[in-house]
């Protein structure tokens, strides 16, 4: 081995190690726990609705499981990760741990023995919750019944299943922090603010990633900021596994909401539907687990915050749909989807949600809808909307090459001008379902 090979390599190494002792070497517990001002039956209903508002069950419960009993896989593109067990079990949860090790946990993205816990774990975002309501969760999850339940391991491949890989990711996006209210933005605001980019981990979904999974431009990140939370990362992104596109809650033509009512955007929040908009797919599952039971006031502190982020005026692209596709489309459409959403796709108010200028059907990018046609659409049953109008899946009964045809005519017809879809983007959607 040439010298100067020995040196890059040493200088690697060393600077490698430097990256580890100075991110391993802190576990940064910000002192000893504060006092809270609750009583401990207060503290532990506090806890109770932040795990809510958080939806801490949506990963921390698996299907057939027992709830915060962890296992549940969430797919990544780095590999499987198996959310943790919250319960109090001594062996296999949280049985052994204090609010301090809990605190770490949120605030630092650390377990009780130090370990860099993996971004999965959206710590980037509770990283703001603050150290009272991180104290108030961890009282309430001591309260559940302890579960041993052991999750599986992380399937991530080596060396993305490092500490190293952890402390290296920690260094180029995340920095720990509660940011402190805006003293400019009214309580209201902030404490929207607060709920959506902390607890609601909306950007999760809602915003762009890099390579590396983080959040493209989050005050979270080393990513430019101004230090307004109105330099928005809620731009739309794709989840992992690239299935469903979480649209931008600033674009006029995805989900931005300013020119909404605050009232529309609590009813959609709180019971899944309004008059001219439902939720489907995962978002139904935010709704049903955790949005509509916010109280009034947060509900209209985050209504607030949403309808406060500057609109992104995103051009449509209009496309006209062919006489070809048109004759192919029309006929199924009225076979299998006029009797619900009407001949001009005009729906029924409170039922059936119109196709017509429908934001969700005329996005840029088709993979929501093709999902639902496929998969089915199914609002969640809440309280304000107790016994919801669901849609059958079509992917046993039409084709990719029909599903295509169906959905190209939806996405052109009643003034929709959005671009048609081929039957090989319906088959990926197919295949990615399969898997």
């Amino acid at each position: 081995m040439s010298k100067a090979r020995f040196s890059v390599l040493l200088f690697a190494g060393l600077l490698v190690a430097a990256i580890a002792w100075l991110g391993l070497g802190r576990h940064g517990d910000d002192g000893p726990t504060p006092p809270t001002t609750l009583d401990p039956s207060t503290q532990i209903a506090r806890g109770e609705y932040l795990a809510r508002a958080g939806n801490c069950s949506g990963c921390h419960s698996a299907r057939g499981g027992d709830a915060f009993a962890g296992g549940k896989p969430i797919e990544t593109p780095f590999g499987t990760v198996y959310a943790s067990n919250l319960t109090r079990d001594d062996a296999t949860g949280l049985g052994r741990w204090d609010a301090t090790d809990f605190w770490n946990a949120m605030h630092h993205g650390r377990s009780r023995d130090g370990r860099l816990l993996t971004p999965a774990f959206p710590f980037t975002n509770m990283t703001r919750v603050t150290r009272e309501d991180s104290d108030a969760i961890f009282a309430w999850l001591q309260t559940l019944p302890a579960v041993s339940n052991q999750p599986p391991a992380n399937t991530m491949p080596f060396p993305l299943n490092t500490q190293v890989a952890m402390v290296v990711w920690r260094a180029l996006n995340f920095r720990p922090g509660v940011e402190p209210p805006k003293p400019e933005r009214s309580k209201l605001w902030n404490q929207g603010a607060y709920l959506v980019q902390g607890l609601g981990h909306c950007e999760a979904c809602h915003a762009p990633h890099n390579l590396l999974g983080a959040v493209v431009s989050s005050p979270f990140t080393s990513a430019p900021f101004t230090g307004d939370p109105l330099q928005s990362s809620l731009v739309g992104g794709w989840l992992p596994g690239g299935d469903w596109y979480a649209p931008s809650l600033q674009s006029t033509i995805e989900a931005g909401v300013s020119n909404w009512s605050t009232e529309e955007i609590i009813a959609l929040l709180r019971d899944g539907r309004h008059d001219h908009a439902s939720v489907s797919g995962p978002m139904a599952k935010v709704v049903l687990n955790s949005t509509q039971w916010l109280t009034p006031e947060d509900l209209l502190a985050v209504a607030t915050y949403l309808k406060s982020l500057p609109p992104i005026e995103s051009p449509l692209r209009k496309t006209t749909l062919s006489d070809s596709a048109r004759s192919v489309g029309q006929p199924l459409y009225e076979k299998h989807c006029a009797d619900c959403h009407g001949i001009t796709g005009n729906g029924e108010s409170g039922r059936y949600p119109a196709l017509a200028g429908n934001r969700a059907i005329t996005l840029p990018v088709a993979a929501n809808v093709v999902q639902v046609v496929m998969h089915g659409g199914y609002a969640p049953g809440t309280v304000g909307n107790p016994r919801p109008h669901g849609m059958a899946p079509y992917a046993p009964l039409l084709s990719d090459a029909e599903v295509a045809a169906v959905v190209s005519y939806i996405r052109g017809s009643w003034g929709n001008t959005a671009a048609a879809v081929d039957a090989q983007a319906v088959g990926r959607f197919r295949r990615l379902r399969a898997d």
